[in-house]
Parts: C-alpha cells; sequence; structure tokens
C-alpha cells in the first residue's frame, strides 16, 4: 500500500489532455486512493457506505465552495459523484479479494493517519480547479467534448483498469453542469 501512496505521487504527474485535463487528472487520483480505503475496510466491520461521513465531507466542501465564490450545491454535486465513484471501486475490489484472497494487499492502511491526509488534499485541489475550470463546465457541447478527451486521456495515460475506468467515469459524469 506504501508503494500505491508513492505511486499516486507519481501519477499526479501524468495530466490528461485539454482545459479539464487537472480536473481529470485530480478525479483520477481520488479513484485511486479507493484502493487505500478498500484495503483499510476490507475484511473488517466498517461499511463502505458511511452516510455520516459522507455527509461531513459534503459539508465541508459546501463551505470551502462558498469561501470560493463557487456555487456550493454544484460543488457538492461534484463532490458527490467522487464518493459514489469511490464506493464503486471499494465495492469491486471487495469482490474480487472475496473471489481471489490471494490477491488481498497485505497493509491495511489507516483511514484516519494514512487516506484522510491524501482525500482532504485531493478535495482542496479538486475545488481549485472546479473554480479554475468555472466558466468552461457548462451544459455545452465543448465542455462535453473536453471532458471526453480528458477523460479517455486519463484512462490511457494512467492505465486505468474496467474498474477504475467505470469509477473515473462516475466521478467526471457532472462535470459539464
Amino acid at each position: 500500500m506504501r508503494l500505491l501512496a508513492v505511486a499516486l505521487t507519481l501519477a499526479a504527474s501524468l495530466t490528461p489532455v485539454g482545459p479539464l485535463g487537472e480536473l481529470t487528472g485530480l478525479a483520477v487520483q481520488r479513484v485511486q486512493v479507493a484502493d487505500l480505503v478498500a484495503a483499510a475496510k476490507f475484511g473488517t466491520t466498517q461499511p463502505i457506505d458511511d452516510p455520516v461521513r459522507e455527509q461531513q465531507v459534503l459539508d465541508g466542501v459546501r463551505t470551502k465552495a462558498v469561501d470560493l465564490r463557487l456555487d456550493p450545491e454544484n460543488a457538492a454535486r461534484f463532490f458527490r459523484a467522487q464518493i459514489e465513484a469511490n464506493k464503486l471501486v471499494q465495492r469491486g475490489l471487495h469482490a474480487r479479494w472475496t473471489e481471489h484472497p490471494e490477491e488481498v494487499p497485505h497493509h491495511k492502511p489507516d483511514l484516519a493517519t494514512e487516506v484522510r491526509p491524501i482525500l482532504d488534499r485531493l478535495t482542496t485541489e479538486i475545488l481549485a480547479e472546479l473554480k479554475d475550470t468555472e466558466q468552461l463546465r457548462r451544459p455545452t457541447l465543448k465542455c462535453e467534448i473536453h471532458a471526453t478527451i480528458a477523460e479517455r486521456s486519463a484512462v490511457v495515460l494512467h492505465r486505468l483498469d474496467r474498474l477504475h475506468e467505470n469509477a473515473l467515469a462516475e466521478a467526471m459524469r457532472p462535470a459539464c453542469s
């Protein structure tokens, strides 16, 4: 798992193509962090769905969005998609590891000390990128084209498997709304 954390740091240097490339790259990082969350929760009583924690994240996003002069509900909608994408990866990995126990990671990261700091950093960076791309991210064909190019290039650059590719599609679904 420490190797995954290093890989996530290195992956940050690979930016998908286009004006939504930075935002998409951050979404990729967040989708990849789901592997750490899945490893932390697998074989424990911690559920994948955690409505209380999810609400805390969304409330924090709304507060930070107001400070950035972003529409708090649009920001929360984008982060709701990030959360759902993360859960998609967790469910997929838990199913894989249940079927193939030999693939279960040996290291179980601590959510509070190892994973949440990464997620908190990504939240800040994603909010800043939402602000930077605010004018482009409208429900237009132009935005959809930029989003598609960024997503497809991210899949190639990061060599995403089908699970992570589907999660990225979920994470970026509200990008042009």
